[in-house]
Formats: C-alpha cells, structure tokens, sequence
C-alpha cells in the first residue's frame, strides 16, 4: 500500500510539474497583456486593457489578422476534399506501396520547414504567384496535410464496411453511397482536421515570412517584424488573441466530435 501511494505521489508531482511548465508561458504572456506600464513585464505593472485598445484599433494589424484569416480559409477549403479522400483510401482499401506512403506522409515533419519553405518558394516563384495570399494557404496545406489524413483515417478504421454495403444493396449508386453513408460516417475526423487545419495555418510563420511581401503579411509575419525593434505589451495582447482562437477551436472539437477523436487521430 506503502509503495502504491509513493509511486501515486510521484507520478501526481510529475503531472503538475509539466502542467506548470506548460502552462507558465501563457500565464506569462496573459498577464504581461493586461500591464498599465508601457514596457513589457510580469508581474504586470498594474492592471489595464488599453494594449487591447490599441491592437483593435491598429488598421495594419487588423489587416494582418484577415490576411492569415484568409490563408487559413484556403487551407481548410483544400485540405477537406483532399485529406478525407486520401484518409479514406488509406483506411478501407489495399493501396499499392501504403507502407511508402505513410512514411511519406511524415515528410513535413522531418524535413526543416526552412527548407520546405525555400522549396515551395522557388515553385511558386517560377509560377509567377508571389505577392498573393493563396500560394501562402497552398503552402500551409501541404506542410500540415498529415493531420488531416490521420485524423480522417481514424475516423474510417471504426467505420463499419456493412453500412456501405447495405446501402449499395438497397439500389444506391456509389456517389451517393458515399455522400450520404461514408461522409457523415466519417464527419468527425473531418470535422477534426479541419478544425487542426485552420488553426495550423492561422499560426503559420516561417512559411508565410519566405512567401509574402509588403503587401500580403500576414499577422505571425507582422509580429515577428514589430519584435524586431522593440518588445510592447500590444504583442502580448495579440498573442492572447491567439490562444483565444485555439481555446475556442479545442472547445469547438470537444462540443461537435468530443476530444477522444482528436486524440485517437494522433
């Protein structure tokens, strides 16, 4: 009994340990947002809200957050139709080298973004596309594309083959089979890696610095160019407005599929 509670007792200090150290950086941030003072602090040098004051009433970075809202848009509307279909193909049918193909998938993940951003950079630079905003949700789509699969494939492997077939059975073609049996089978995971997609490329920095110009920064690209003179309480103000955006996604997921698909897609 001794030896259970010790091992209960070390293994509760580790959790609140990392909870700490997780959690630290956004309580930093989140008090340093609210400081009275006009340099960045915390302990906050008293309690004020006009750096929210003054980011919602900064026409540039308002221009900047609908730029990467926009690129997370394009991202979402791309990543959707192609990561449910590869999703799909991967979990229900015998693809040709599928071993090669999930290895494949872990690309983005191994190769440094700095080198898929050159790369994508000298593609879309030979288009002729720089300066606009979609080759920049391009970008994000395929970098971050694995979540969407996965997660859809998570959402396939426990769908039941039986549905399908009883509805090929009772006389329905195989495009509506899929659009009313397969698709709302597999909502959840879709819903999921949306949600993963557009948070992913809401945030996308290093990417968006190689691909935009004056005229298309998007907002993580404005705040890496405003911390380069001068660190002010407005940037945490921003960086709250960003977590914010993902406390909603992941309350979002937990209300429409519940977090246990997330997880399970990872």
């Amino acid at each position: 009994m001794t030896e259970a509670r010790s091992k209960r007792w070390v293994i509760g200090a580790l959790v609140t340990l990392s909870l700490i150290i997780l959690s630290a950086p956004t309580l930093v941030v989140l008090g340093a947002s609210f400081t009275a003072g006009n340099i960045i602090a915390f302990p906050p040098d008293g309690l004020s809200l006009k750096w929210y004051a003054k980011v919602a009433g900064a026409a540039d970075l308002r221009q900047a957050f609908w730029r990467s809202l926009q690129v997370a848009l394009i991202c979402t509307a791309i990543a959707i139709p192609v990561g449910t279909l590869a999703g799909l193909a991967l979990a229900k049918y015998r693809v040709r080298f599928a071993n090669l193909l999930q290895v494949y998938l872990l690309l983005p993940f191994t190769i440094p973004l700095i080198g898929s951003g050159i790369g994508l950079m000298l593609l879309f630079g030979e288009a002729g596309v720089l300066g606009s905003l979609w080759p920049v949700g391009v970008a994000a789509c395929v970098i971050n594309l694995p979540f969407m699969i996965w997660a859809v494939s998570a959402s396939a492997g426990a769908l039941d083959p039986d549905l399908e077939l009883a509805a090929s059975m009772c006389g329905a073609p195989p495009l509506q089979t899929f659009l009313l049996v397969t698709v709302p089978a597999v909502a959840p995971g879709i819903i999921t890696g949306s949600l993963l997609m557009f948070i992913l490329a809401l945030n996308e920095f290093l990417v968006s610095l190689l691909l935009v110009d004056a005229r298309t920064v998007t907002l993580p690209v404005q705040i890496y160019n405003s911390i380069r003179s001068i660190i002010t309480p407005d940037l945490a103000a921003i960086s709250v407005v960003f977590i914010a955006c993902a406390a909603l996604a992941i309350l979002a997921l937990d209300r429409l599929v519940g977090l246990d698909i997330f997880l399970k897609s990872k």
